[in-house]
């Protein structure tokens, strides 16, 4: 290579002369067409193969897990049945859904099973066959009621139209089941865009991303999430995502697309769940500081950028914001309702309710659960499984064993932390956007 050869520092940080041969001029195909379709040769295959594993996985809890028996998942069918059948949002919040979905829950005696493992989901042919008979009648789909959904943003609903119109021939169950596919392709893009964040955050380390994605994959709550119809499922993917911008943000500079694309992020998680307004004074301080870093290459392009990106994450949200307002809903959800009551206790005891959900008990707080370790019973307990209806549990053995490699990974942990952290000064403000994205949510 010449000295007059100019290079150009590629994803994996090799140097390579530039590619100036561009797409083929006698196709006519627009530049920008041309890069799209670049773009997935460019991801590595292993991020594939770990949304392929989370999105199998998923599909297979959706299969063995009984209808309607995960957190709130009733609600959530009713939400998108309302809104595909009668053309409007929900508005009622009793738990008390259209007469086609009612039956099938009575049939499935549902309620005799939710919060009860004890008590076993229906089995005997007499019941299959009555299961059948009441599907098949053509009883209403409307209702107002999604319980305690009623609140929450459309988008996610929005998409679980498609797989509804798709059953519309069929039964209750049947758009059940194709909605919870959706959900399981959705739980797939969240392995997906936690391989691309460790690859940005680490790469000098592939192993780790890898290992990133299919941890995450195989997690049991993405897969009981996945595999049913909850709003959460896109809120898992949605803030992967996000972080997958802020980390590529920080790795390559702050640039008109990239703006774009995170704007585009924010849009969609303030629409989907309204627990990711957690995330976003994290998310805005992040777009400030890689603003103000971009600065310093091209003051006009840096704030382009920024504007740019503010504006795509106010786009859905606006548009969201003033349908509720002309229809008289609350403006954002129970976030409006909760900003306009009164919990009754103090700033300092809301602090110390919400340290004690995380983290133990500090001397001289009120106890706010008592005989409950709560990063244990809440936190550890959950990520090794709890199912059904949080309700269903392994024998407490299993929990106490887990305790052993969850020891074993704090301290490689710490470790890996104590031996990096020359490096990990250089990027304090970066950790600091995570950690400031993380307390947001824990809060919230």
């Amino acid at each position: 290579m010449s000295d007059t050869t100019p290079t150009v520092l590629i994803d994996d940080g090799a140097i390579r002369p530039p590619d100036r041969s561009g797409p083929p001029r006698s196709r006519g195909r627009p530049r920008l067409f041309a890069r799209l379709s670049r773009t997935p040769r460019r991801v590595p295959q292993a991020a594939w193969a770990c949304a392929l594993v989370a999105c199998l996985n998923a599909a297979c809890w959706s299969l063995i897990t009984p209808p309607f028996q995960t957190p709130d998942e009733p609600s959530h069918y009713a939400y998108t049945q309302t809104l595909v059948e009668t053309g409007h949002l929900p508005t009622g919040r009793v738990e008390l859904f259209s007469p086609a979905e009612e039956i099938a829950l009575r049939d499935l005696q549902q309620t005799l099973v939710r919060y009860q493992p004890q008590n076993h989901t229906i089995s005997t042919a007499a019941q299959q066959r009555q299961l059948q008979a009441d599907l098949a009648l053509p009883l209403s789909r409307a209702s107002p009621n999604a319980s305690v959904a009623t609140s929450e943003p459309p988008l996610y609903y929005a998409l679980q139209a498609i797989p509804y119109y798709a059953g519309s021939t069929g039964t209750v169950l049947d758009r059940l089941e194709l909605m919870r596919l959706l959900s399981a392709l959705i739980a797939g893009l969240t392995a997906f865009f936690v391989f691309l964040f460790a690859r940005e955050a680490f790469p000098g380390a592939p192993w780790a991303w890898t290992v990133s994605g299919l941890g995450v994959a195989f997690a049991p709550l993405l897969g009981l999430m996945g595999g049913s119809v909850n709003s959460d499922t896109l809120l898992y993917a949605v803030s992967a995502a996000l972080f997958y911008c802020m980390a590529r943000g920080f790795r390559h500079g702050l640039t008109p697309r990239l703006a774009a694309l995170t704007g585009a992020t924010i849009a969609i998680g303030l629409t989907t769940k309204l627990n990711f307004l957690g995330l976003l004074p994290g998310a805005v301080l992040g777009l400030v500081v890689l603003t103000a870093r971009a600065h310093r290459a091209s003051c006009g392009k840096a704030y382009r950028s920024l504007a740019l990106g503010l504006a795509v994450a106010a786009s859905l949200p606006g548009a969201y914001v003033t349908s509720n307002l002309l229809s008289g809903r609350p403006v954002y959800g129970t976030l409006s309702d909760n900003l306009t009551s009164t919990t009754g206790r103090s700033p300092l005891s809301e602090l110390s309710y919400i340290w004690q959900f995380y983290l133990p008990r500090l001397p001289g707080m009120h106890s706010y659960f008592p005989g409950i370790f709560t990063p244990v019973k809440f936190w550890l307990d959950g990520f090794v499984g709890l199912y059904g209806w949080v309700d269903t549990v392994f024998p407490a053995w299993v929990y106490r064993a887990a305790l052993l490699p969850v020891g074993a990974l704090t301290i490689l942990f710490l470790s890996g932390l104590l031996q990096n952290r020359a490096s990990l000064r250089g990027r304090l403000s970066e950790l600091s956007i995570y950690g400031v994205m993380g307390v947001g949510l824990a809060a919230l």
